[in-house]
């Protein structure tokens, strides 16, 4: 049913178990392929300078960043390869300030022709979530294709 199966993941206990219910559709599913996706949100962490350039100790941050990412990717496509599937990683980073995560995570499944979106959801309610908003929510109200919310424990 499923043939290409897109995982966002952000290293939380929420997305591995997403990854983890991800893998566990993939394996029933004749020659599916998992689509890892991590998204670097350095942006929204930077403070923003008159000169239009980064302060310089952020240039460690986005290194530290896409290690960060990179590690991610390279467990969980280990992980979903030690299962039998075939998997593609992708590390994808914020370039303007306006760009939005979730918009992101929509547009890379667009790219990668994702036939199912797994992701985990924090369940965020109240205060934190009028705070914090829900990725997850947004690319619900984004994307053309089917979403499967893993929520946390």
């Amino acid at each position: 049913m499923y043939k290409r199966i897109m995982v966002s993941i952000d290293g939380s206990n929420t997305s591995t178990r997403a990854l983890r219910e991800a893998i566990r559709i993939g394996k029933h599913q004749h020659a599916a392929q998992i689509l890892l996706l991590h998204v670097i949100d350095t942006i929204s962490n930077v403070p923003q300078t008159g000169s239009g350039s980064p302060p310089s100790y952020i240039k460690e941050l986005y290194t530290q960043a896409r290690k960060y990412g990179q590690e991610l990717l390279e467990q969980a496509q280990k992980e979903a390869k030690g299962e039998g599937l075939h998997v593609e990683t992708r590390l994808v980073e914020l370039k303007l300030a306006s760009d939005h995560v979730a918009q992101v995570i929509v547009d890379e499944a667009k790219e990668m022709s994702a036939e199912l979106l797994v992701m985990g959801t924090h369940g965020r309610r109240g205060l934190n979530h009028l705070l914090l908003g829900s990725v997850a929510e947004g690319v619900i109200r984004l994307t053309p294709c089917p979403v499967l919310l893993v929520r946390s424990e």
